[in-house]
């Protein structure tokens, strides 16, 4: 076995926290109206459960309101629901028969910090994805020692380039929190 597949295998796992940690803020709230806030929307039509994206056109006429234009005029109020359950949010669209509006309300500074404090949850989250990643890849190389596949020399090697690798990461995904955060914190 070589250990630039561990290596590899361990930055791409790197890569994936870094992703879905970037995608989960991408989703908060920020005061200001932003189509990726509906992404995990699900509604009810046509007897399924499809993406909201999927049924209506969305779409931010100014920076406090979100538009959806369903493809199909029947899913309009199935789409207000969907919205409106997504607890999360707390949003309330209204509806005028052709599109369904969503009003994006200013944060209040006890939402705020609530907010705060659930990118440094996400934020732990991605890190505990990264150590188990560095965990098992340290396994596989534990492994590959023992069976004489690699020598001392080069699982030392692989084990400081894949902590070299977390500690790259581990700094962007605090820039990408550090990032949201202030932009969450100033009004």
């Amino acid at each position: 076995m070589d250990y630039a597949n561990v290596i590899t295998k361990a930055e791409a796992s790197f890569s994936a926290a870094l992703d879905h940690l970037s995608g989960e803020l991408s989703r908060m709230r920020t005061g200001r109206a932003n189509v990726a806030m509906l992404d995990g929307i699900v509604v009810e039509a046509y007897g399924t459960q499809m993406p909201l994206n999927q049924v209506g056109n969305i779409s931010v006429p100014d920076a406090q309101l979100l538009q959806i234009t369903p493809f199909d005029p029947a899913n309009l109020q199935p789409i207000a629901t969907a919205i409106r359950s997504a607890q999360s949010l707390g949003f309330n669209p209204s509806d005028d028969g052709r599109v369904v509006r969503v009003q994006v309300p200013p944060l209040t500074e006890e939402r705020r910090k609530e907010l705060a404090k659930q990118i440094g949850e996400k934020l732990e989250e991605a890190l505990i994805r990264m150590r188990s990643a560095r965990h098992e890849a340290q396994k596989e190389l534990d492994q590959s020692k023992k069976d004489k596949q690699i020598s001392e020399d080069e699982m030392k090697r692989a084990q400081k380039s894949i902590d070299e690798s977390l500690s790259r990461y581990r700094d962007q995904m605090d820039k990408v929190a550090k990032l949201k955060e202030t932009e969450i914190l100033t009004m």
